[in-house]
């Protein structure tokens, strides 16, 4: 998959750009395939459901009262999957909400299905709310399978010569520049270009709208 992180986070500072002085609450959340066993739908979800929460004036009695309860359990708890839910549900039905997950790709299996399954339950209840998402192209029908809706997908893709000028620029930022001679760079770019692996050139966009 070409790495998307950095336009992930471009497309996260337009729309916080666009959210300011708005009653919208922009979300975002990075999978890192090394951390996929530490990554689940529940720490995912709860992630956004803390920024959203973090950015409001007053945090609303069905949530206050959820973490209540949760507290009274037996040694205390953290929130279930089907709580969390139900708190984002009742944040994103009031306002506007941007939801961008990166790399998706990159979440196990299970908990991608997880992921999505809570992901279909939060937009039938919020029509405000769109989510934002990219991955490699083999998990687009899982997606559009799981939503079961409106689903925008846009597949990019880079070339060997958007690869050749990445490089450029990164070698140009070499803090040690006396360490690398000609040759030397010429094998990195020729290399890399021609042996990089297909995960790095292709990858799809998603916008998913609400169910309707």
């Amino acid at each position: 998959m070409l790495n998307t992180r950095d336009g992930s986070s471009l497309v996260v500072d337009r729309l916080c750009d666009q959210a300011r002085g708005q009653n919208t609450a922009v979300t975002c959340f990075y999978f890192e395939f090394a951390a996929r066993k530490e990554q689940s739908a529940v720490g995912m979800l709860g992630s956004m459901l803390k920024q959203m929460v973090s950015g409001m004036e007053r945090i609303p009695e069905e949530i206050s009262r959820t973490f209540q309860e949760q507290k009274k359990a037996i040694g205390g708890r953290a929130p279930q999957l089907v709580d969390i839910v139900k708190m984002l549900q009742a944040i994103t039905s009031l306002q506007h909400t941007f939801m961008c997950i990166d790399a998706l790709d990159e979440c196990a299996g299970v908990q991608r299905v997880r992921l999505l399954d809570s992901l279909k339950q939060i937009l039938e209840r919020s029509p405000g709310t769109r989510i934002f998402m990219t991955g490699r192209s083999h998990i687009r029908a899982e997606i559009e399978k799981r939503l079961a809706g409106r689903v925008v997908s846009i597949s990019v893709s880079s070339t060997k010569g958007d690869i050749i000028r990445y490089l450029l620029v990164r070698l140009g930022q070499n803090e040690t520049p006396d360490a690398m001679d000609e040759s030397l760079k010429a094998d990195i770019l020729h290399n890399i270009s021609q042996n990089i692996s297909e995960m790095y050139v292709g990858a799809t966009t998603l916008r998913i709208q609400p169910i309707l």
